[in-house]
């Protein structure tokens, strides 16, 4: 009796720990324990958005001159729209001199100084400077308060669900005294909002690269005070940890005593590129070596394949039904490789899917798009992704390989004959079968 009471202990005992056991396997299993040394940190493939790593990547938190991210961005979709250009001249006002006698990272531009935009873009974009970020902000709005308010309408078209701006810089506003924003709150941005600015920095404007992966400028170059700048990304090739990681080119840092060390980083190995971003590090080593870990672990154990190249067919799907066309059917092709950033040797997990557009009609044009690619991930990992309009940018166009043409009224209407005869038959074989 004894003997049955201790069996049946044990087994009460496993009955309640094996659960306990078996969550913990499931969290190691879903995400590697990195000890990120930082408040927040994420980590994304720089297509998909799908997310690697995470670590309270939803807390908004002070971004410090990680802000200067989406002042970039504005600025660049005023130059591609063509309300703004490269060599149009910005005087520097009172506030952007002020900032540039004390304003932290700066490049001294005298009170009236003259400067195109595009040397005061590598100003912000490689040394950070506050009084060339303050200079373009109020020549694209005509004052920082009306170029913050487009900032926060700019965060939520992008699907920043965190981030508020109330400076262009990052610059604590509380510092600013009469020449502060008259924006409510202080700069604040999670992780992930931070990784989406950056997506959408590298995906919408490739050309943002040729500024961020910069090591050095000359401000000012051949006039008497010239300025040597160096990039604050120390992580680029030919700077003091720029041994650190290959391929790293980008995007911003940031620091301020409040906000801590952060860095939203972005680099490319074997055609795989990866954005991560550490918040709150404790020293400027810190967030490249933090920085590091992530990018490192993201290298290591993921890779790019293509599921399906350029031009070949879908298994399964190798023609689309249409409607109205001297042919029923049209052969389709992917436009371009189905790429999945997934964990290494998992390729067998990942099936493509295709959607056909919901209605395909002739006439149609070899090229035309008919549809699109995506994947279906039969793994046990639970990943999400940044959003879903970034997600979407995964997808493959799925494209006729030839032309169809309209039938004309007589062949669509023996067509229709011969569907309405087939469907009776259908229907007396169907009744007869019921007999049965």
């Amino acid at each position: 009796m004894k003997q049955h009471r201790k069996v049946l202990s044990l087994l009460i005992i496993v009955a309640l720990i094996f659960p306990f056991f078996g969550s913990l396997q499931q969290k190691a299993f879903a995400q590697a324990n990195l000890d990120i040394q930082a408040k927040s940190a994420i980590l994304i493939d720089a297509i998909s958005g799908k997310i690697l790593y995470e670590q309270n990547a939803d807390e908004p938190l002070p971004p410090a001159s990680m802000t200067k991210m989406m002042t970039e961005y504005l600025v660049l979709e005023e130059i591609a729209t063509g309300k703004l250009k490269w060599d149009d001249v910005v005087t520097a006002s009172d506030y952007a001199h002020w900032l540039g006698v004390g304003g932290g990272s700066r490049v001294f531009l005298a009170l009236g100084e003259k400067r195109t935009v595009k040397e005061l873009m590598y100003a912000m974009t490689v040394y950070s400077a506050n009084d060339a970020t303050v200079a373009l902000a109020e020549h694209l709005a005509g004052s920082e308060t009306n170029f913050v308010q487009m900032m926060n309408e700019k965060a939520k078209e992008l699907g920043m669900t965190t981030a508020h701006f109330s400076t262009s810089t990052g610059y604590p506003k509380d510092e600013l005294g009469q020449y502060a924003p008259a924006v409510e709150g202080e700069t604040v941005m999670s992780a992930k909002d931070a990784a989406i600015l950056g997506w959408h920095l590298i995906n919408d404007y490739p050309e943002s690269i040729e500024f961020n992966s910069t090591p050095r400028i000359k401000f000012r170059e051949g006039e008497p005070n010239e300025m040597p700048l160096p990039n604050f990304n120390f992580m680029l090739p030919g700077l003091v940890y720029g041994n650190l990681v290959q391929g790293v080119d980008g995007i911003k840092t940031g620091h301020t005593s409040k906000a801590g060390y952060n860095f939203t980083a972005t680099a490319m190995q074997n055609g795989m590129r990866l954005i991560s971003v550490v918040q709150g590090t404790a020293s400027e080593k810190e967030r490249f070596m933090q920085t590091k870990k992530l990018l490192d672990y993201g290298f290591a154990n993921f890779e790019v394949v293509d599921l399906i190249k350029a031009k070949e067919k879908v298994p399964g799907f190798e023609t689309a039904k249409i409607e109205k066309g001297k042919e029923t059917e049209v052969p389709v092709v992917l436009k371009k490789n189905l790429s999945v950033l997934m964990k290494k040797g998992e390729k067998d997990l990942y099936k493509p899917v295709v959607i056909y557009n919901e209605k395909l009609e002739a006439p149609i044009k070899s090229q035309d798009r008919v549809g699109y690619v995506t994947f279906e991930y039969t793994g046990k990992e639970k990943y999400t992704y940044l959003n879903e309009t970034i997600q979407a940018k995964g997808n493959v166009d799925l494209i006729a390989e030839e032309d169809v043409e309209k039938a004309g009224a007589i062949r669509l209407f023996f067509r229709k004959v011969i569907q309405l005869i087939g469907g009776i038959f259908s229907g007396i074989v169907d009744g007869i079968k019921g007999l049965f």
